[in-house]
C-alpha cells in the first residue's frame, strides 16, 4: 500500500504571565506529541507577559515558535494572530487552541485526532477536563437559551445549577468512555478541524473575552458541522477549579459578550426574555452600589443588554 500521509497540527497556546504553568503545558505537551502520529507546529503567542514567560520558552522550548506581543491583545486577537496567518498560508488538518494552565495527559492527542477520523462531520472536539484533584470538571456545554443566565442572576434554584437546566452534561456521559455530541466545548482545549475554520473563519475579535468559543462553535453548528466531547482524551486544567473573585471589569465584559452572542445567535422572544431580566437585576444593583468601578460596569452591561 501507500506511505501512510501524516495528519498535520497546529498548536496555539496564548499566554500572559503563567510562566511556571507555561513550562509544565510545554512540557506535557511535547511528550504527548512525541506518542502521536502526526507532523505538529506549536505556537505560544506571549500578550505582553512580565514574568519572563517569553525567555522561558527560547530557553527551554526552542522547538515552539513564539510570537511576542507589546500589548496584552487578549485570548482571542492572541489566536487570531496565528489563525489569520495559517488562513492566509496553508491551513493544517487540525488546529488545537490550548489554555497555558493545561497539562496534556498521556495518550489526548491521539485519542482527539482518532474521533476526528471516526467522526467526519465533526468540526469542533473537546477533551475531558480534571481539576488538578483528578475530579471531573464539567467541559462541554449547551448553546445558552433563556434558563442559563437566570441562574447566574440567581433567579434559579441552586440545586439544579450542575443540571442540564443549566447547560450542563450529565457526568453519565463523560465517564462512557465514548464521544458524545454536544453544542460547544469549553475553550481551554478545543481542537478544530482546518476545513471548518477555513469555512467560517477565526474567532469573532468583537468578543474581547468571554463567549467567542461558543460562537465560534454556533457558526460550524451553522455550517453543518458537529461538535463532540472525546473522554478517552483528558486534559488537567488547573483554571477551572479557582474562579477568582468578580471584578467589575470582567463582569462587564461577560455580561457584554452575552448580549452579543444572543444578538447574533438567538430569537427575538428569547433576547427579549432574558434582556428583560438582566437590565432587572442590573438595575437593582446599580441602585446600590457606591463603588464607581461596579457602578461604571453596571452601566456598560444595561447598555449593552438596552440595544
Amino acid at each position: 500500500g501507500g506511505a501512510l500521509v501524516m495528519s498535520t497540527l497546529a498548536v496555539i497556546i496564548v499566554s500572559w504571565n503563567v510562566c511556571a504553568l507555561l513550562d509544565r503545558c510545554l512540557q506535557t505537551l511535547r511528550e504527548d506529541l512525541a506518542r502521536t502520529a502526526v507532523r505538529a507546529e506549536v505556537w505560544v503567542v506571549d500578550n505582553a507577559s512580565t514574568d519572563g514567560s517569553a525567555a522561558l520558552v527560547r530557553e527551554r522550548h526552542p522547538w515552539v515558535q513564539l510570537e511576542t506581543l507589546g500589548e496584552n491583545l487578549g485570548f482571542v486577537q492572541g489566536n487570531n494572530l496565528v489563525l489569520k496567518r495559517l488562513l492566509a498560508t496553508s491551513m493544517p488538518d487540525f488546529v488545537w487552541l490550548l489554555n497555558p494552565d493545561t497539562e496534556i495527559c498521556a495518550g489526548a492527542t491521539q485519542a482527539l485526532l482518532e474521533a476526528f477520523g471516526a467522526l467526519p462531520r465533526s468540526g469542533l472536539l473537546g477533551p475531558r477536563l480534571c481539576n488538578p484533584d483528578g475530579s471531573l470538571q464539567h467541559s462541554a456545554f449547551r448553546f445558552p437559551g433563556v434558563l442559563q443566565p437566570l441562574f447566574d442572576l440567581g433567579m434559579l434554584p441552586s440545586r439544579f445549577y450542575e443540571s442540564r437546566f443549566n447547560g450542563r452534561y450529565a457526568a453519565s456521559d463523560y465517564a462512557k468512555g465514548t464521544p458524545f455530541q454536544i453544542d460547544h466545548p469549553l475553550g481551554a482545549a478545543m481542537l478544530a478541524r482546518g476545513t471548518a475554520i477555513t469555512q467560517v473563519g477565526p474567532l469573532d475579535e468583537a468578543f474581547f473575552m468571554y463567549c467567542e468559543e461558543i460562537d465560534w462553535a454556533w457558526r460550524m453548528k451553522k455550517s453543518g458541522w458537529e461538535a463532540w466531547l472525546v473522554p478517552q482524551a483528558e486534559v488537567l486544567h488547573h483554571g477551572g477549579a479557582s474562579t477568582g473573585q468578580a471584578r467589575p471589569q470582567t463582569t462587564a465584559f461577560l455580561w457584554e459578550s452575552r448580549a452579543r452572542l444572543y444578538r447574533k445567535h438567538r430569537g427575538r422572544l428569547q433576547r427579549a426574555i432574558v434582556g428583560a431580566a438582566v437590565r432587572r437585576h442590573f438595575k437593582r444593583a446599580l441602585a446600590t452600589t457606591d463603588d464607581p468601578a461596579w457602578h461604571a460596569a453596571y452601566q456598560d452591561i444595561l447598555r449593552a443588554w438596552s440595544s
